[in-house]
């Protein structure tokens, strides 16, 4: 068991967790999770959060692989409305700002958001940290090889999980070293990793319960599984469920996902057979 302070609320992490994505976009990988201005985002929240979420995570900025980066106050343009709405509307759940920009979370947290979801893990804005502990609220650290521009390029690994792994225990001590608490690890699917690499790391996923921190997977509706069934990302659906089974059976701990009343069903499910 895991317990995160996201600004005063204790969020429990006894048992498997949902972050739905609302992704605040006009590029985002998958067309449906796009939602611009805050009726139609504090929308989706809302249907996420009737759904059973824990997390809602709102990001700005498409990581796609080969997107071009958006500075951050277009980044912030486009989601802050949004935290605002959720946090009024629904003041008991979690936000998380996914951003790379340590100015985007600062402002986010000002605004209601209480966890930073940054794909670099501090890589690409160095002030990332320092803020972070600042404001002392959960930390969401993936791995990544380059930036989304560039990433596909270096998905290269002699041991992938390995490799992966040696990255998030170098991380871990550098967050604690600065005064951060919460620290949840997310593998990063799809990023700067193959088909194989993505396969590999969630057939081995049980070997990162050594960092003793939540592990966060994000497999919805990614490549790894449209492209390895043929099947566009709008039917990647099943699939998905299928491999968040998989996910949470060697170790994960928060599935973040498109479609979150299929989580639920997948955690309900998963509960029954290891209890």
């Amino acid at each position: 068991m895991y317990t995160l302070n996201c600004k005063g609320k204790l969020l429990v992490v006894d048992k498997p967790l949902i972050m739905g994505i609302i992704n605040a976009t006009p590029d985002s990988f998958y067309a449906d999770s796009r939602f611009s201005g805050s009726d139609k985002i504090l929308q989706q929240a809302e249907k996420m959060i009737s759904a059973g979420a824990d997390i809602i995570d709102i990001g700005g900025q498409s990581t796609r692989p080969g997107s071009q980066a958006v500075n951050a106050d277009e980044e912030l343009k486009r989601i802050i409305t949004g935290i605002e709405a959720i946090h009024r509307q629904f003041a008991g759940i979690v936000i998380s700002v996914d951003t790379y920009y340590a100015a985007v979370a600062r402002v986010a947290i000002d605004a209601g958001a209480a966890m930073i979801n940054d794909i670099s893990g501090g890589n690409f804005d160095k002030e990332m940290v320092a803020t972070v502990s600042e404001f002392q609220v959960p930390y969401v650290a993936m791995h990544i090889k380059g930036d989304p521009a560039t990433m596909h390029q270096n998905a290269n690994y002699e041991n992938v999980t390995r490799e992966v792994l040696d990255y998030f225990i170098q991380k871990k001590e550098q967050y604690k070293s600065a005064g951060i608490h919460d620290i949840i690890f997310d593998p990063g699917f799809g990023f700067s990793k193959t088909i194989d690499d993505n396969f590999q790391l969630l057939k081995t996923l049980s070997a990162f319960k050594m960092l003793n921190a939540p592990i966060l997977v994000g497999l919805s509706r990614k490549s790894s599984i449209y492209k390895t069934l043929g099947i566009s990302t709008a039917e990647a659906l099943n699939g998905t469920t299928a491999l968040n089974m998989i996910a949470l059976m060697n170790g994960a701990n928060i599935l973040r996902v498109h479609d979150v009343n299929e989580a639920k069903e997948v955690i309900t499910l998963y509960e029954r057979v290891i209890h």
